[in-house]
């Protein structure tokens, strides 16, 4: 359950009070909340800048490429921001790969990702030619392989192996261990890439690993980065040659002020485990890129105090905003205009979806606001509009980038009119 006082130390640079209200890169919240309604997603463009350079910069001597993984933030504005910044992207679906090619992308900086790949995303990739695809399945192997020869290709594969190591995250976003869904199964590996070495329409380019989301920690990686590279020797004795080593994503964010591991000390981690092999490193940060850099901006439609709490119900919802009611996520939230002598209350915050489980925070300590004040939900840039719905028939939010002094709407606000659009009586 998400509770607890708002009273501890989170930084975002980006966002900060000037003159009693909070900006985004000195761009009055409060102006944006007015000019675009509420609930709305607001974006700092330097944000998400700055942390890919910090990413990219953590391996200076050695060859590697940073891929966005778009599936944290997919508005294509923010893809393009990442590909003039000078990113590859990590894409899971034929969507995405759609997304990413319309953003600018490179579909040679480009890796597709995902567990149930379909025959026509597998052939979508390989039309565009991919840097290449992950697979996780020796069933997946020979799909890849059929469709290659159809299409009269050799399709670049990387195979994702499961290291069986824990995350140390929230089980839904734990991806690396023997029960998960994901990946080859370890002991599984090497007959693995010996199938794949046998199929003629494969070129095997890679070996990989994403072990889960929200790692706030270095030696889960450390853990899985040594039996990959273990992996790799192994296939490289073999004559199986490997060009990448991809490491995957999953480092994490602090939304709460606890400690979180940097990309800087997960790569002073890492160079010793990889720093000797012969290949390109490939990472694919996602939450640490966007996580911080966005902001979820809503009203307070009423105050209601039932005896047993007091709720402040806002205009965003758990179709707008799911990660509190699907992982009991925990954001903090600061009013956009402080004000003298408000005191504080406990509060329950809560949108107007007809589920019980529709809840932003939950005994939260605030300061007091009425109705028709505007509250941001910080470190909502990753896996907050991507994972929105229209649940409740509610349209979805507008998004906004503050860049250059000024507010762009990047996405706008959908109408009842787009909630039927493609539907027919």
């Amino acid at each position: 359950m998400s509770t607890g006082e708002d009273t501890r130390e989170v930084a975002f640079p980006h966002f900060e009070y000037i003159g009693g209200e909070l900006t985004c890169d000195g761009v009055s919240l409060g102006q944006v909340a007015a000019e675009f309604g509420t609930p709305c997603y607001v974006y700092s463009k330097n944000s998400l800048i700055e942390k890919y350079h910090e990413f990219d910069a953590v391996f200076p001597h050695l060859p590697h490429l940073v891929c966005y993984s778009v599936k944290a933030n997919s508005n294509r504005s923010v893809i393009s921001t990442f590909v003039r910044a000078g990113s590859g992207l990590d894409v899971n679906s034929g969507g995405e790969l759609y997304r990413a090619l319309l953003a600018g992308g490179d579909a040679a900086r480009i890796i597709f990702t995902g567990v149930g790949k379909t025959a026509e995303e597998i052939a979508y990739a390989l039309e565009q030619r991919v840097l290449f695809l992950k697979v996780e399945s020796f069933e997946e192997l020979d799909v890849i392989d059929a469709v290659a020869r159809r299409m009269s290709v050799r399709a670049p594969v990387a195979l994702r192996v499961n290291p069986d190591v824990d995350a140390l995250t929230h089980p839904y976003i734990s991806t690396g261990l023997a029960e998960n869904k994901f990946g080859i199964p370890w002991d599984q590996a090497l007959p693995a890439y010996e199938h794949a070495a046998s199929l003629p329409n494969l070129e095997i380019v890679g070996v990989d690993m994403h072990i889960g989301s929200q790692i706030t920690t270095v030696e889960p990686f450390v853990e899985a980065a040594s039996r990959l590279a273990g992996l790799f020797e192994i296939l490289t004795q073999k004559g199986i040659p490997i060009s990448h080593i991809d490491l995957g994503g999953g480092l994490g964010i602090s939304y709460d002020g606890s400690p979180s591991a940097t990309a800087s000390e997960l790569a002073e981690a890492l160079r010793p485990v990889i720093e000797s092999l012969k290949a390109t490193i490939v990472l694919e940060p996602g939450r640490y890129l966007t996580g911080n850099a966005g902001v979820l901006l809503t009203t307070v439609q009423y105050r209601k105090n039932t005896g047993a709490k007091q709720f402040l119900i806002v205009d965003a919802a758990m179709n707008d905003f799911l990660r509190p009611a699907l992982y009991a996520a925990y954001h903090r939230i600061q009013p956009v205009m402080l004000g003298d002598h408000r005191g504080e209350e406990v509060v329950d915050v809560v949108g107007p979806v007809c589920e019980s489980s529709d809840f932003i925070a939950k005994g939260r300590t605030l300061p007091r606001v009425e109705r028709g004040e505007v509250l941001a939900v910080m470190s909502a840039g990753a896996y907050g509009f991507v994972m929105s719905s229209n649940y409740n028939s509610r349209p979805r939010a507008a998004e906004v980038l503050i860049e250059d002094g000024r507010a762009v709407c990047i996405r706008y606000r959908e109408t009842y009119e787009d909630l039927v659009r493609r539907e027919s009586t």
